[in-house]
């Protein structure tokens, strides 16, 4: 029984990475790489501040603090207006 419910919650906190788009049209150009930025950060807590789904204030000023401030701090990924918005 115990490996039962070990497998149920293993396959319930994977499910949303499975089910993953490869690339998310955003607005204005942006193609946002979900399984990449997955990859590369291996934390879901650095977007996903509450849990795996819709981003809560995703918008403009969040991507721009967030997204940007990571690729700064990471020096990876685009950083430039022209680098996200082709």
């Amino acid at each position: 029984m115990k490996k039962i419910v070990v497998a149920l919650i293993t396959v319930v906190a994977f499910a949303g990475t499975a089910f993953a788009a490869d690339v998310i049209d955003m607005k204005k150009g942006v193609k946002f790489t979900h399984k990449k930025h997955q990859e590369l950060l291996k934390d879901c807590k650095k977007c996903h501040e509450k849990a795996p789904g819709k981003i809560e204030g995703l918008g403009k000023e969040w991507a721009h603090k967030t997204c940007k401030g990571c690729h700064e701090t990471g020096k990876k990924g685009p950083a430039t207006c022209k680098g996200c918005h082709p």
